[in-house]
Parts: C-alpha cells; sequence; structure tokens
C-alpha cells in the first residue's frame, strides 16, 4: 500500500515539474498534478471530488476579495495618500517616528486582506516615495518593502497559511491575534530599523511634489469611520459571541467597504473598482481553487495521508532544525499551497509531541512568506521590484534580504521551540 501511494505521489511530483518547465503557472501546475495522479490511482476524472476541493476556500477566497475592494476604495478615495502625506507633514523631523509610522501603514493592508501584494500595491508605492528621500537606496526599499508586505500577509486579523492549516487538522481560527501580531510587529520594526536607519534628512518638498494629492474635503473621519465599524464588529462578535448575530469576516469587510464608498468625497466607479479588484486577486482566487483541488485529490488517493504519517514518525529536531528552510522553500513552489499540503502534517506533528499548535502554527507562518521571493514563482519579490521602480540586478535585491530574513527565521522558530511556554499569548 505505501509503495502504490509513494507511486502516485511521484508521479504527481513529476507532472508538476513538467508543467512547469513548459512554462505553465503554478495553478495550472497543481491542477494537472491533481488530475494526473487522480487518473495514476484509478479514479480517472472525479468529477465530485474536483467540484468539492474547488469550493474548499471559498469562504477565504470571499475574504480576499472584499477586504481588498475596500483597501482599494480607500486608495481610490485618496485616503491612502492622505494618511502618507500628513505622517510626512506632522513627523519629517523625526526619522524614528516616520520609520515607525512607514512600517504600520505597510502592515495594514496586508493584515487585513491576507495578501502581501495588496500591500505592494496599496500603500508600497507611496511608502517608497518617502523611503527614497529619506535617502535609502532604492534596492533597500524594495527590500523593506517585500519583507514588510510579507510580515503583513502573516499579521492578523487574517493569515491566510494559519486558516488553511488550521482548516485541515478541524482546528477553530481562534486565539491567534498575538501569537501573530507580536513576531510580525517586531519582524517589520528591526527590517524598517536595520534597512532604513542609514539615510539623510528627508526632502519634504520634493516628497510632496511626487506624491500623489488627495481630495479637498478628504479627511481623518472618513478613513476613521470605515475601520470603526470593522473592528466594532469583530469586538462585538468576540464579546458577546452567544448574543451577536454571526456576520462573517467577508460581511464586515463588505459593510467597511459600503462605508468606505459612501464617505468618499469623490465619485467611485464601484463597476470598475469591483472587476479591477476581481483582475488583481485573480491569481490567488486561482490558487486558492487549485489548492483546494490538489488537496481533495490528495486525501482521496492516499497521498495527504502518506505525508502525515512520514511527518509524524521523523525526528522532532530534524524536522524542527529545518523549517527554516524548508518553509520557503515549499512556499516558493506551491506558493498558499504549502500551507495545505504541508502545515497540516506539521501541526499534527506539533500538537502529538505536546506543543501548542497554535503558536507553532503561527510561528510557522511567519516564516513562509519569505518564499514569495525565491523562484521559481517569485511573484511578490518580483512585483515589489517593478512597483518601487528599482532596475537592479533581482539577486542584489535577495542579498539586501538576507539579514532581516534570518531574523525573522530565528524568530519564527523560537515560537515553534517554546510554543508551549507561549500558550499563555492565545488567551490575550
Amino acid at each position: 500500500m505505501y509503495l502504490s501511494v509513494g507511486i502516485i505521489l511521484g508521479v504527481m511530483v513529476v507532472v508538476y515539474i513538467i508543467a512547469l518547465r513548459f512554462k505553465l503557472s503554478t495553478e495550472l501546475a497543481m491542477l494537472a498534478a491533481a488530475l494526473v495522479g487522480a487518473i495514476s490511482a484509478g479514479h480517472w476524472f472525479p468529477v465530485r471530488h474536483v467540484a468539492e476541493g474547488a469550493i474548499t476556500y471559498l469562504d477565504i477566497n470571499l475574504i480576499f476579495i472584499c477586504a481588498t475592494l475596500f483597501m482599494n476604495i480607500l486608495k481610490e478615495s485618496g485616503g491612502v495618500a492622505f494618511v502618507v502625506r500628513s505622517i510626512l507633514k506632522n513627523f519629517h523631523k523625526s526619522r524614528v517616528l516616520l520609520l515607525i509610522l512607514m512600517t504600520l501603514l505597510l502592515l495594514i493592508p496586508g493584515a487585513l486582506t491576507g495578501a502581501g501584494s495588496v500591500t505592494v500595491l496599496i500603500t508600497g508605492s507611496l511608502v517608497a516615495v518617502v523611503l527614497t528621500y529619506m535617502g535609502i537606496t532604492r534596492i533597500r526599499t524594495a527590500a523593506i518593502i517585500f519583507l514588510c508586505a510579507g510580515l503583513s500577509a502573516a499579521a492578523p486579523p487574517v493569515n491566510l497559511w494559519a486558516m488553511m492549516s488550521a482548516a485541515g487538522v478541524n482546528m477553530p481560527y481562534v486565539g491567534f491575534f498575538m501569537p501573530l501580531l507580536i513576531p510580525c510587529v517586531l519582524g517589520a520594526l528591526f527590517t524598517m530599523f536595520f534597512l532604513g536607519w542609514k539615510g539623510t534628512k528627508i526632502d519634504v518638498e520634493k516628497a510632496f511634489g511626487e506624491l500623489p494629492v488627495p481630495p479637498v474635503k478628504m479627511n481623518w473621519w472618513r478613513i476613521i469611520i470605515p475601520f470603526l465599524i470593522f473592528f466594532g464588529l469583530m469586538f462585538i462578535g468576540r464579546k458577546w459571541p452567544h448574543d451577536t448575530p454571526v456576520t462573517g469576516l467577508p460581511l464586515m469587510f463588505l459593510l467597511a467597504a459600503v462605508a468606505a464608498w459612501l464617505l468618499s468625497p469623490v465619485k467611485l466607479d464601484m463597476f470598475r473598482l469591483s472587476s479591477d479588484t476581481i483582475k488583481q486577486l485573480l491569481p490567488l482566487i486561482g490558487t486558492l481553487t487549485c489548492v483546494g483541488i490538489l488537496v481533495q485529490i490528495m486525501t482521496l488517493t492516499g497521498v495527504r495521508g502518506l505525508l502525515a504519517i512520514t511527518f509524524i514518525t521523523l525526528p522532532a529536531w530534524l524536522v524542527i532544525g529545518s523549517l527554516f528552510f524548508f518553509l520557503p522553500i515549499t512556499e516558493s513552489v506551491l506558493m498558499y499551497g504549502s500551507a495545505a499540503v504541508f502545515g497540516v502534517p506539521l501541526v499534527l506533528l506539533f500538537n502529538s509531541m505536546g506543543m501548542n499548535p497554535i503558536i507553532a502554527l503561527a510561528g510557522m507562518t511567519v516564516i513562509w512568506p519569505l518564499g514569495d521571493a525565491l523562484p521559481p514563482t517569485a511573484i511578490i519579490g518580483r512585483l515589489t521590484m517593478d512597483v518601487t521602480g528599482t532596475t537592479a540586478n533581482y539577486g542584489k535585491f535577495l542579498k539586501q534580504c538576507i539579514v532581516p530574513a534570518i531574523m525573522i527565521m530565528i524568530l519564527g522558530t523560537l515560537m515553534v521551540i517554546f510554543s508551549k511556554d507561549l500558550g499563555f499569548l492565545t488567551g490575550l
């Protein structure tokens, strides 16, 4: 039995590699591997399993769409530009405060949407202008934005890797807020200060000349009220869970988006904005859909069980000691699919060892986003270089990321090792 399942796994891996060699996208390569795997196991084209797998992560896709629509409305209405210009105007004399606030601006979009690419597209270009006029080279600016964008995707309330892994082991996505918030903020601040501390006095006038000008009627209340609605709904649901109707994150984001649209000082073409949001997220939606199909077929053929047993029987020191290498590599190959394929057996392993699965999973999700800069995909890494206008060699960009990335890996690995001692964070 183990041999036959191992052969099926080998066939799926070979098909995936061949598909990538023929320049198919990662999503289509995963789909091809899943379908050929099903055929090699004698199931031919299992329509029901393909359909079920395709909607496995429908709720997460809805979160992506509604949250990104919310952020796009804020950007199109001039809210993001207003915030950046206001911060620059009031804090340009303090490099420390300016770097801290730029870090927070980079963390918010990805934290709300679960996608680092949204951070790069929404606030990345504006923050890049500020950092460049602070005397930070473009290559370092690109490294800062990429690493902070990755950590923003891992930050709460929406962490896709944690959601997918938790769903695979039937573990509620509860108690992750502080275990995710603390390492993401620490890692982002270290990155910002390590790469951005050296520079020159900011040229405010030139920076203002390059930043977009927000509408005259834009103010802080038009920006704050939608966030108050979102976080208010979240607080009410957690404070009085038995007396509050279950709204869910997609509806919370949608209500916040409606508020941002109604409060916009300029007229917005919502049809165009909604269409652009779907186009922007199409690669992510496609990835999650194909990952769902892949995981479903792996379960059907027994491959998923084989992987789980293999991980559980490995020496603990070997698994933990290789996380810093293994997790980014799997992310670079499977992107978000790495959480569904490998995150589930790792959570089961750590739970069987008496570790706190929430803290351990949070630690792993801090490391996973680093793989988004590695070939063969490197989608967010290359997107960051395009948005920031960096023309340097890609290898030089990776070199700038090394020291902060090592710090983030150490932080995530320590969370796994000391997960039991850090269990109190789940109750905060």
